[in-house]
């Protein structure tokens, strides 16, 4: 993991977001709202002008922040499907995306994921994992199938904090599933021969992985 001072200097350097995302931000900071940290942010930002997706599947909306920053940065005319499964924060995200006048250009499906995933048919330029961390390798094979080739896929809090290195012997026992599914899934993507994978220390840990 990269250390704390490094990421402040660098996020230090980041130019910022348009205001109605710096104000998403800050509310989801104050109702306690996972989001995507600054240095992801700025990944996905560079994400958007390199790989130039025009349809992206994102896993996990929460209150719609990063489908919203996606939004802003890809090109002209990319659309995002986004799979919501927790009901409290899917108003709010469809209140941000029509608040913002990106409902046009985002579509919300309310579900479990694992019964999203199998009924979607669209292949996919670019796919954000960003939901039940556990649940990342049972995504997979939807995920691989909805993938285009030469497609890009990232997931999201890979390195959970740092303990992904340790032995499941050190982690807490409610944490032992998620630990060993996590490490399971880093394993697929490193091994399956139609992906090439790179594991970089960008926020809690992310996965680039490329369809062949």
């Amino acid at each position: 993991m990269v250390d704390e001072r490094t990421v402040s200097f660098i996020n230090s350097l980041d130019p910022g977001n348009p205001a109605y995302l710096d104000e998403l931000e800050k509310y989801a900071l104050e109702t306690f709202v996972p989001i995507i940290r600054k240095d992801m942010q700025a990944y996905l930002k560079y994400t958007m002008k390199s790989v130039r997706p025009m349809k992206i599947l994102e896993v996990g909306t929460a209150i719609g922040f990063s489908a919203l920053l996606m939004s802003e940065y890809a090109p002209s005319g990319c659309h995002i499907t986004t799979i919501e499964n927790y009901e409290p924060r899917i108003p709010i995200a469809r209140a941000n995306f029509e608040r913002y006048n990106k409902s046009d250009s985002i579509t919300l499906i309310e579900g479990d994921a694992l019964k999203v995933l199998p009924g979607l048919k669209d292949e996919y330029d670019l796919i954000f994992m960003d939901a039940a961390k556990g649940q990342y390798i049972n995504y997979l094979p939807d995920i691989l199938r909805l993938l285009k080739n030469g497609g890009t896929l990232i997931s999201d809090n890979v390195l959970q904090d740092g303990d992904i290195i340790e032995s499941k012997y050190a982690i807490e026992r409610r944490n032992r599933t998620i630990h060993n599914r996590m490490r399971e899934y880093l394993y697929e993507l490193k091994h399956n021969a139609a992906l090439t994978t790179v594991i970089l220390p960008v926020g809690d840990g992310i996965t680039v992985s490329i369809k062949e």
